[in-house]
């Protein structure tokens, strides 16, 4: 960890920032019209766990699609993604977090109106490469471990996929390091089940490598090690923030952060 955070120190200077209300009530550098911001949350998330980043978007006066993630596949969910993206009009920054960031890289593959992708403790996948590969290819993710996690079939789950949970007494220290502990257990009774399949398919030529990307990376991190998301980034050719002593769930933890860098990419892209 101490050498993720000397190399992470060469990139990107960290504030801390409360509120980012302060950097986002000016129109995009080039006077166009303000993007359409749409927040892709990741596996054994909702909608919901963008609610804070909304909120300071939202008060900045920008408009924010939160569409559910279906969480049945990279090629599936990336597919309802990219025909929502469709509905849109007027340019638009793409963000994804955790499994969502594998969604991203692949929806918006070829669209012309998404101007900037931001991964937050994100999977960005390089061509061929799978979820499975990613996570493990740095020890330490809690994630995978077969006692960590709940399979439960599902009807029409072709043969041996399922719907994978984390066991909720793993949920708050996996997923959900220092967030309040009544906060943890809620998340994780709510969670939504990601489909195992998603763990081994092939992911598709990146967005990244023609859209100009960001990244925040906690360095708390314990479902994606830090070490490989910041390898990932900087495959993506990322601007890279680190969010010292946040978890995977930086966008709860560090809500004033993540709108940081989201404004960020909408003044240098739009």
């Amino acid at each position: 960890m101490a050498a993720v955070l000397a190399i992470a120190g060469l990139l990107v200077p960290f504030t801390q920032i409360a509120s980012a209300s302060t950097t986002g009530r000016t129109t995009p550098s080039t006077g166009g019209p303000k993007p359409s911001i749409v927040l892709v949350h990741g596996a054994w998330a909702d909608s919901s766990s963008w609610d804070a980043v909304v909120g300071m978007l939202q008060h900045d006066g920008y408009t924010v699609y939160v569409p559910p993630n279906p969480l049945l596949g990279i090629s599936y969910d990336s597919a309802f993604i990219a025909d929502f993206l469709h509905t849109i009009s007027g340019p638009i920054i793409l963000v994804g977090h955790s499994y969502g960031g594998a969604v991203i890289t692949n929806a918006a593959t070829g669209d012309n109106q998404v101007k900037a992708l931001v991964y937050v403790d994100a999977f960005a996948p390089a061509q061929d490469q799978t979820i499975g590969q990613l996570v493990t290819a740095v020890p330490g993710s809690c994630v995978l471990p077969p006692a960590n996690l709940t399979l439960v079939p599902f009807p029409g789950a072709p043969a041996g996929v399922a719907d994978a949970y984390i066991k909720q007494s793993v949920f708050p220290s996996c997923l959900a390091n220092g967030l309040p502990t009544s906060e943890a257990q809620i998340l994780a009774a709510t969670q939504r089940p990601l489909s195992t399949i998603a763990l081994t398919q092939k992911s598709g030529v990146p967005a990244w490598q023609t859209i100009p990307s960001w990244a925040v990376i906690g360095t708390a991190d314990h479902a994606i090690p830090p070490a490989e998301l910041l390898a990932m980034a900087r495959q993506a050719h990322a601007h890279i923030t680190m969010a010292p002593g946040a978890p995977h769930l930086s966008m709860i933890s560090n809500p004033g952060l993540v709108t940081r860098v989201i404004l960020e990419a909408i003044h240098a892209t739009t």
